[in-house]
């Protein structure tokens, strides 16, 4: 039982000793003491006094002594107003310590908990390469993920990628039109740059037969968008596609082989899979044989135009279309076909969409329509819904080439640490091939934590440079501690001194007992960051455990310690501490360099 445990425990004892009266658990409060107290934990008295018929003070004094003569860990007590304040034995906090120094895996649950989810994320289309956006997706989904396997959760990660539809016919068309034959190898470029590349001249193109059918054809804009040519044979070429025209089908099964080509190599560099790849091709269809047998069952309406729609108005919101005229499916359409394969594939408690918040009406809406057709498993569908990414310069646009595409700004970001470390003079005597990974892990780690310490709910402003910083609330900071830790105990290795998890029996110092407190947190953060799906408690957390670090290096000597067993101690902390910050980051996809 630990420490909170046998205290809620032994209130509940104390208030029927006392008292004569019994106190619910879930009615006890316990919180972490405020720092200008003295104590660890703090119990909320007032709950009591109805019980006690005395102030909040003379229950707190009570309450206290009784728990200081049962409990042996209680060191001591004290009460301001209502509030009981307990200072926790050192021999507590050895003991916590020698246990988590038996446990590498610090932070992880080792006991499966029974329950199981299917995480989607990225979900990119195959008419251009991922952008900085798609990164705070990927970064999302996959930390999401991973912190809910360290809850001891089944997860499954998926990746629906949406190759089909009006975008990838528009980067078809415009590469049949202007490419001449070229591929990515002729341009020497990635697949997913070149095919992003048509699909902003198409838009480029699109744009120029506006303005020409509005100037000399009088139309207005709106008629304009909708007769511009080149439009126009993006939506015959839709029409082909999903009629098996042979010519169409292979042009697009070339040019998405490209794309995903580039996609993979994307992924590899930013760390980050998949258990399991779904294509929207694959699962349209279906989607569209569910929409037309709700049509059948009255569950859905046709209107005279042949377009095929859900009737959402008393749920309050409006009417959903599923079917175009012309019997095309929409978004909606393969998302309903989609999630039928994999409830149907797997048994899941819930169904996760790592899916930006401009899509939130799109998600109520899809689990609004699956309840109308009488699925089961429609409730158990999750929107993760984030804010968006933004540069200091603004909002992104794909389809005019304004947007930060992954692929450049890691390597950018690599090319900063590598500069920021030269200037630094931290690599010196790495071979090149080392200093190389060092920079890698730096840059890759500064975007990261950069992106994951925000609120995923929260709209984020992106600042490469500042990012990279080797102090403040940065992932080079918390890397560098990390490795200030790997040095400290490699020289104690060298000098023959490996630190012993047992038999420690010293006074320590208030920071070190508080250091030993932040890594005890671990497991109720790890535990919060997977009930919330907010990776950025995990990443704050590792910044507030680095800078304890950091203090208690400063104030206190490790390795010209002259007390064998202090030094032990101090050796042991520092490790512990080093494997819960990487266990930590490691739930965030970052990587700790052991030299920097």
């Amino acid at each position: 039982m630990n420490i909170e445990s046998l205290l809620v425990a032994k209130v509940i004892e104390a208030v029927k000793e006392c008292y004569g009266a019994e106190a619910e658990p879930d009615k006890i409060q316990l919180q972490a003491t405020r720092k200008e107290f003295a104590g660890d934990l703090t119990v909320v008295v007032f709950p009591f006094t109805r019980f006690s018929k005395k102030s909040p003070e003379e229950t707190g004094k009570e309450l206290g002594e009784y728990l200081k003569r049962y409990i042996e860990e209680v060191r001591d007590y004290n009460v301001v107003k209502g509030f009981l304040n307990i200072e926790i034995s050192s021999a507590y906090w050895l003991e916590v310590l020698n246990e988590v120094a038996l446990d590498p895996k610090y932070g992880y649950f080792h006991e499966k908990s029974g329950n199981s989810y299917m995480i989607e994320y990225s979900s990119p289309n195959t008419n251009k390469p991922l952008h900085l956006g798609h990164i705070r997706n990927n970064l999302l989904g996959w930390s999401v993920s991973e912190i809910q396997k360290a809850n001891g959760h089944e997860v499954k990660m998926v990746n629906l990628v949406n190759d089909r539809g009006i975008h990838i016919c528009k980067s078809m068309i415009a590469w049949k039109k202007y490419a001449c034959g070229a591929t990515p190898e002729s341009a020497g470029m990635k697949g997913d740059h070149f095919v992003g590349d048509y699909y902003v001249r198409f838009d480029k193109e699109y744009k120029a037969q506006i303005k020409q059918l509005t100037e000399e054809k009088g139309l207005d804009e709106e008629e304009a968008k909708k007769q511009a040519p080149i439009l126009l044979e993006a939506q015959d070429m839709l029409r082909k596609w999903e009629a098996g025209d042979e010519e169409t089908v292979g042009l697009w099964r070339t040019m998405n082989d490209w794309v995903l080509k580039g996609f993979d190599e994307t992924y590899k560099l930013m760390g980050v899979g998949f258990d399991k790849i779904y294509f929207e091709s694959q699962t349209y269809k279906k989607g569209r044989d569910i929409v037309l047998k709700g049509l059948a069952d009255g569950v859905l309406y046709r209107k005279d135009t042949g377009s095929v729609w859900a009737d959402l108005t008393g749920d309050g919101l409006d009417h959903k279309l599923l079917l175009r005229d012309d019997g095309t499916s929409v978004y909606m359409t393969q998302d309903i076909g989609t999630a039928y394969e994999r409830f149907n594939e797997f048994d899941m408690d819930e169904m996760i969409y790592v899916v930006g918040n401009e899509q939130n009406y799109h998600f109520q809406v899809l689990s609004l329509i699956c309840g109308k057709l009488g699925f089961p498993w429609a409730d158990k569908i999750k929107h993760l819904s984030y804010g968006m990414v933004e540069l200091p310069e603004g909002k992104m646009k794909s389809r005019e080439g304004t947007v930060v595409d992954a692929d450049d700004l890691m390597q950018e970001m690599i090319h900063t640490a590598r500069e920021t470390s030269q200037e630094l003079g931290k690599l010196d005597g790495y071979s090149a091939e080392e200093a190389e990974e060092v920079y890698r892990k730096v840059a890759l780690g500064a975007l990261k934590y950069f992106i994951l310490k925000v609120d995923p709910k929260k709209t984020m402003l992106f600042n490469p440079k500042e990012s990279i910083d080797f102090n403040g609330n940065t992932g080079p900071f918390i890397q560098y501690t990390y490795a200030r830790i790997q040095s400290v105990l490699r020289k104690a290795a060298e000098a023959g001194t490996e630190p012993q998890a047992a038999g420690i029996h010293i006074r320590i110092s208030e920071k070190e007992q508080n250091l030993i407190k932040w890594i005890a947190k671990l497991p109720d953060v790890v535990r919060e960051a997977g009930a919330t799906y907010s990776p950025a408690l995990l990443a704050n957390y590792s910044y507030d455990l680095a800078k304890e670090f950091n203090q208690f290096y400063h104030d206190f000597s490790i390795l010209k310690e002259e007390d064998r067993e202090v030094k032990n101690f101090r050796l042991l902390l520092a490790k512990v501490c080093g494997e819960a910050i990487k266990n930590a980051m490691g739930m965030l996809g970052i990587e700790m360099p052991d030299r920097m």
